[in-house]
């Protein structure tokens, strides 16, 4: 691992420890708009028809996502950075498994998993080391097996520094990407465009959402 990439897993998982109780009220169960869940239950149906190979939540942060996989019937465990976040996972999801870990660099067999949802997660992965994360996707998807992304979204790529959040000194970047962007480190890992979506601000969201889902190609051995 390079000091660059020890440098922004290190700054991520010490900001997100900060703020994980803040953050996890600030953003509770059940809050969802109801195109993501929707987005993300057609995703639960494509890995489904796959058999039980269990998805990856990447970033799984409190839980949520890992548990509404679970309520859609499929096999779902959570991967976060922060030892923060998956105690509070731990806590409030109980019956489901979390554990710590990088998604740039996954403490996974090759070609184990249906699925890996990754809901916005990648927004932290600066851009020279996301082919790494999109290459571990790539790495231990099964064949015919589907990612879906989420992340907010703009006309053009962008970055934005926070050094404090909920009254919590923090060092946290977030990366900006448009869906074309994304679609296209998926595809330079080798995997497959299936479709993208993309939403406007709802409420109080001040940037549109989008969701890229790819799978890795059904022949590939």
């Amino acid at each position: 691992m390079t000091d660059a990439t020890e440098t922004f897993l290190q700054t991520t998982r010490t900001s997100y420890d900060a703020i994980a109780k803040d953050y996890a009220a600030q953003f509770p169960a059940g809050g969802r708009h109801p195109l993501d869940r929707t987005v993300i239950t057609a995703f639960a149906e494509l890995v489904a028809r796959r058999g039980t190979a269990p998805v990856a939540d990447l970033g799984s942060g409190p839980g949520h996502g890992t548990a509404l996989l679970d309520e859609l019937g499929v096999p779902a465990f959570g991967v976060d950075l922060s030892p923060a976040m998956v105690a509070l996972a731990r806590d409030t999801y109980p019956q489901l498994r979390f554990h710590i870990g990088s998604m740039t660099s996954l403490d996974l067999p090759d070609a184990t998993l249906g699925g890996i949802l990754a809901l916005y997660s990648t927004i932290h992965v600066p851009d020279a080391h996301l082919p790494a994360a999109c290459a571990e996707f790539h790495r231990t998807l099964q064949p015919g097996g589907h990612a879906l992304l989420a992340f907010q979204t703009a006309e053009a790529p962008g970055h934005l520094h926070l050094p404090e959040r909920f009254g919590h000194e923090i060092d946290l970047d977030y990366y900006w990407r448009t869906p074309e962007q994304v679609a296209a480190a998926t595809t330079a890992a080798g995997l497959e465009l299936v479709a993208t979506v993309r939403r406007e601000p709802a409420e109080e969201e001040t940037r549109a959402r989008a969701f890229v889902l790819v799978r890795k190609p059904a022949d590939e051995a």
